[in-house]
């Protein structure tokens, strides 16, 4: 748990929207604890994600403090949904980046190409890729952060405290399973909607397909 409780408030905050999502935070009894990042790149991770109500209750918790004021947002989404007239410019309106499947460098190499190149970008990720109980995450995030030089923000919902909280950016070393265990210190003790949907936090090794 990070013991930053105050929030830094982006230079152009007192937004409508803002004050708006203030309220329903107040309204639904919801708080925010943990700072916004000081690096313009980061990767951003939501875990535990078990439930569909984690992403109307994230946007209050993010737009009430701030973040998509002070950040760009982006999520990868693979380039045929961009295709469809009217699904595809909403999708890129929301924040979605196109990722090319036949593309000769993986899904990792070209998002951490796109933040080397941006000047400021939060890429927001899902580890686990699902909301049923998964036996290991996906560890895209690691990789991308690592070979774009960019840190990961580590952040939760915790449904028994209601809770939204914000941890210290980790900088991977590549030394996965320290950092790893870095980020599960972060996480111990979180209560999602649904504890029974949570997995493991660890990536996939050879034991894991056993």
């Amino acid at each position: 748990m990070p013991d930053a409780h105050v929030i830094r408030t982006p230079t152009r905050q007192n937004r409508p929207l803002q004050r708006f999502n203030q309220f329903l935070l107040r309204l639904i009894g919801w708080r925010v604890e943990g700072g916004l990042p000081d690096t313009p790149r980061f990767v951003a991770i939501l875990f535990p994600h078990t439930s569909n109500w984690d992403l109307p209750i994230g946007l209050i918790c993010a737009h009430a403090i701030g973040l998509f004021a002070a950040f760009p947002y982006g999520f990868m989404v693979k380039d045929s949904a961009f295709r469809w007239p009217v699904i595809g410019p909403l999708i890129r309106w929301w924040g979605g980046i196109a990722i090319d499947r036949s593309a000769r460098y993986n899904a990792v190499d070209q998002m951490a190409e796109i933040l080397r190149q941006r000047e400021s970008l939060m890429l927001a990720i899902t580890p686990e890729g699902t909301r049923q109980k998964a036996p290991y995450l996906k560890s895209g995030f690691y990789y991308i952060a690592l070979k774009a030089g960019v840190p990961i923000l580590p952040a939760f919902l915790d449904y028994r405290r209601r809770l939204a909280c914000l941890g210290p950016v980790l900088w991977p070393t590549g030394q996965v399973e320290v950092d790893l265990q870095t980020l599960r210190a972060f996480y111990a003790g979180v209560v999602p909607l649904y504890p029974d949907q949570v997995g493991e936090f660890r990536f996939k090794t050879a034991e894991t397909e056993h």
